[in-house]
């Protein structure tokens, strides 16, 4: 009697520290790319949000489905084309270009009804019912887009668009934000809310903007906002965000690695709990 109970002792010792197993398929644009294509940042960050997020939850494993400057709508269009695989869990990181796309936002009557891929409100839905046929039971985890200042494409100075601080199209980022929050009220997910929970602001994205002050030609340091109405020539001028520029994000968008930092500790506490 007595070795059988120790037996079921340590069968029990055993199980309890059996390792669980999580697969996890991070789907976004080029914040989420970016985690493996760190040569593309200039060199600028060492490690992403989801490569953070398994160093602190060992047994997760991750696939990285992140595509540079895609929209929920191409997510949407194109997502039997991607080959996303069958996981636990889902994380959906979009919007921004969404936003910077003008694409419509619509309405959660949108997302209710299914209407279809015109409104980012009915691309979310396509995406969320094609996870659903994935795997009906593996979570679903929605994050917001970050607030943003001025991009400037490291690669070409010609790629750059301004701040969540001015609308696009008569829609603000925020704007997009508040619709996944209400996805995910709607639906009951859990949500990673970077634009309105993470710190990062227009006051932290970058610690200046390097201009030519108009008035003396001379290269000057600007802080968020001032550097809001000093023109920028992508033609003539240096890059504007020198490696001491570099805070939350290193181009004015993407984040570095102090910002993906912030990005992966959000997540690891919704993540823990699956």
């Amino acid at each position: 009697m007595k070795k059988l109970l120790l037996l079921l002792a340590i069968i029990s010792v055993f199980t309890s520290f059996k390792q669980k197993h999580i697969k996890w398929v991070a789907i976004g644009d080029s914040i989420t790319y970016l985690n493996d294509h760190q040569d593309e940042t200039g060199n600028r960050i060492t490690k992403g949000y989801m490569t953070l997020v398994k160093e602190q939850l060992s047994y997760i494993e991750f696939t990285n489905q992140g595509h540079n400057g895609w929209t929920s709508g191409g997510i949407a269009e194109k997502f039997d084309e991607l080959g996303v695989e069958k996981a636990d869990v889902y994380t959906v990181f979009l919007g921004t270009n969404d936003w910077w796309a003008g694409r419509p936002l619509g309405t959660l009557a949108d997302y209710k009804n299914n209407t279809g891929n015109n409104t980012v409100y009915g691309s979310f839905r396509i995406i969320v019912n094609k996870l659903r046929l994935l795997n009906n039971h593996a979570k679903i985890v929605l994050i917001t887009p970050m607030q943003r200042v001025d991009f400037v494409y490291i690669a070409d100075m010609k790629n750059n668009a301004w701040g969540s601080y001015k609308e696009k199209k008569g829609q603000w980022l925020s704007q997009f934000a508040e619709a996944i929050n209400n996805i995910g009220k709607e639906e009951h997910l859990d949500v990673v809310d970077l634009y309105n929970s993470s710190g990062m602001t227009p006051e932290t994205l970058v610690k200046f903007k390097r201009l030519k002050n108009p008035a003396t030609g001379a290269y000057t340091n600007y802080k968020y906002p001032d550097f809001i109405d000093v023109p920028f020539n992508p033609e003539a001028d240096e890059y504007p965000y020198p490696v001491e520029a570099v805070d939350m994000t290193y181009d004015g968008l993407h984040p570095s690695d102090k910002g993906y930092a912030v990005i992966a500790g959000m997540l690891v506490k919704v993540l823990k709990n699956y």
